[in-house]
């Protein structure tokens, strides 16, 4: 038996046997860190000593928390509520920093199984906007609060805490469970892969994979199960707490780097011998990333002179229309251009707000062209257009080339705000056209997996408005007041500006996935949908 199937084993049978004749309740349970100012590390964190008030754990201390209403879209959402009523914080003054792994544990004495969300905010200092510590008033639920060293609440088995307090902290703050040098490299490389806009999800793998070696290699230790357990917490954390929303292709390649692990963790050979392995494994994932990229365009290249052709004659002249910037997309045009006998590309680009990177893309795509065509009787023609313009720029033309972040069996194509209207209108202007989805087959999400289909990552809404104020827009000021809210209990108004990255293209609506291993099917999707939920529960699923 290895020690993943262990592990699993005795959680399992030690949670069936406890939860027996318990009332269940799910919680969330928000840690509040304060950061020294200009630091990254040595932080504070807030424990609220619960009032008499309250029927649960009196007197002890504990994060905020509270129970998961039906009412509540998601566990976060509760999360933010619950600080809200009991501290007076809002966004205003608190930013989300992390997400830990959920758990669940029996209390015979009150006769309760508890499921804990743990989750973790940073409060904003005054130069962040925010009020600092000044701003937490809380309610009748707590008698008192103060700022501990977490490391210290970790150690002191004496401290008065609610049941199994360290463990939520530890799931959020796993800088307290690993060495320093360790802790630093997962913590930097979390923000590196969150704070990042601009590389596709192909990319943010490499760097996560990346900050997976330097974890491990910083580990380098004994390679029993409290190891084990560690490193697959640091691959959980990168899916979870780095771009989740592009995370797809993340949690596909750290989970076939920790099956391989395992087995070199089962082979009868030296310690030595099995770290070289590890790490010339990763080394090999990461290497093998540029095949894979080759592979889907040799695949887009036969699909195109598949489609495109007539009596095997290929046509003079081919309209593509895209939005929003993806390196896969970005070569695998030019590739595909130069190696079809196409004279004329004409490509349309929407301009992908509120960060542009259409534009980027289109750039990208003419200063290579450039630089590498050597055919005079090529033409290549860009036409910009503004994403309101979709339906215009759609007619006539022959591709709609969408990229992937994530790929579901049961919602679509998760792709840039911005593709369904584009797809929804170019079906309609332009009945013949073909929506194709360029894409490797990590970007498959397992269904109800570490990744939340569900999930719609909201960004900073002043990306929008800087566009307002930078053309002079009248008014900006205004709705950016709005935005930013007042303190005082007199307001009535407020203004709400969405900035949502990423919608779903239905599966229906796509005529061709291309990958590197050709036309991926849809009973493919789902058969690897459903391998990859076996692979997350098995490396996952019992820490």
């Amino acid at each position: 038996m290895t020690l993943t199937e262990m592990a699993t084993q005795g959680q399992d049978s030690q949670g069936t046997q406890q939860s027996q004749s318990m009332t269940k309740r799910a919680v969330v349970s928000s840690f509040i860190f304060r950061f020294p100012p200009g630091q990254s590390t040595k932080p504070s964190v807030a424990l609220f000593k619960r009032s008499e008030k309250v029927r649960t754990y009196r007197h002890h201390l504990a994060p905020i928390s509270g129970s998961i209403d039906p009412t509540d879209p998601d566990p976060l959402a509760a999360a933010w509520r619950e600080l809200c009523e009991e501290t007076s914080l809002t966004p205003s003054d608190l930013s989300f920093w992390r997400t830990g792994k959920p758990f669940t544990f029996s209390d015979p004495s009150i006769g309760r199984e508890w499921t804990i969300h743990p989750f973790a905010f940073r409060l904003k200092d005054p130069a962040e906007g925010g009020r600092g510590g000044e701003a937490i008033r809380t309610d009748w639920e707590h008698e008192g609060w103060q700022w501990y060293d977490p490391r210290a609440v970790l150690g002191d088995e004496s401290l008065n805490t609610v049941p199994r307090l360290q463990d939520s902290l530890r799931r959020v703050w796993f800088e307290g469970t690993t060495n320093e040098r360790a802790g630093k490299a997962l913590a930097a490389g979390l923000e590196r892969l969150r704070a990042d806009h601009e590389s596709g999800a192909h990319e943010l793998t490499a760097i996560a994979l990346t900050v997976f070696r330097d974890f491990i290699v910083y580990t380098q230790n004994h390679l029993d199960a409290e190891w084990w357990d560690m490193v697959r917490m640091a691959a959980w954390h990168l899916v979870k707490n780095g771009r989740e929303s592009m995370g797809a292709a993340t949690q596909n390649a750290v989970l076939s780097v920790l099956a391989e692990i395992e087995e070199i963790m089962e082979q009868k050979t030296g310690a030595e011998q099995k770290w070289d392995r590890i790490l010339a494994l990763i080394d090999f994932h990461l290497r093998n990333r540029t095949d894979t990229a080759q592979q889907v365009k040799n695949s887009f290249i036969s699909y195109l002179q598949c489609h495109f052709s007539s009596n095997g004659t290929q046509k003079d002249r081919l309209t593509m229309l895209t939005i929003s910037s993806s390196s896969t997309i970005r070569d695998s045009i030019l590739e595909a251009y130069d190696a079809l006998g196409i004279q004329t590309l004409e490509l349309r680009v929407l301009e992908s707000r509120p960060l542009f990177e259409g534009a980027s893309l289109a750039s990208s795509i003419l200063s290579a062209f450039k630089s590498q065509s050597k055919s005079p009787d090529k033409h290549l023609h860009i036409t910009m257009y503004t994403d309101a313009s979709a339906a215009l720029a759609a007619r006539d033309v022959d591709i709609i080339l969408l990229g992937a972040d994530r790929i579901s069996a049961t919602k679509g194509v998760s792709n840039k705000t911005g593709s369904l209207p584009l797809v929804l209108s170019a079906k309609y202007v332009t009945p013949g056209v073909r929506v194709v989805v360029l894409s490797n087959v990590e970007k498959i999400n397992g269904t109800a997996g570490v990744i939340d289909d569900g999930l719609a990552e909201g960004n900073d809404p002043f990306e929008v408005s800087s566009a307002w104020r930078s053309d002079g827009v009248k008014g900006v000021q205004v709705l950016e007041n709005g935005m930013r809210g007042s303190k005082s209990d007199q307001e009535n108004s407020s203004v709400t500006v969405a900035n949502t990255y990423f919608e779903w293209v239905p599966l229906d609506m796509v005529d061709a996935f291309i990958c590197e291993e050709g036309i991926l099917q849809k009973d493919s999707i789902e058969e690897k949908t459903r391998d990859l939920r076996e692979k997350a529960d098995r490396y996952f699923g019992s820490l």
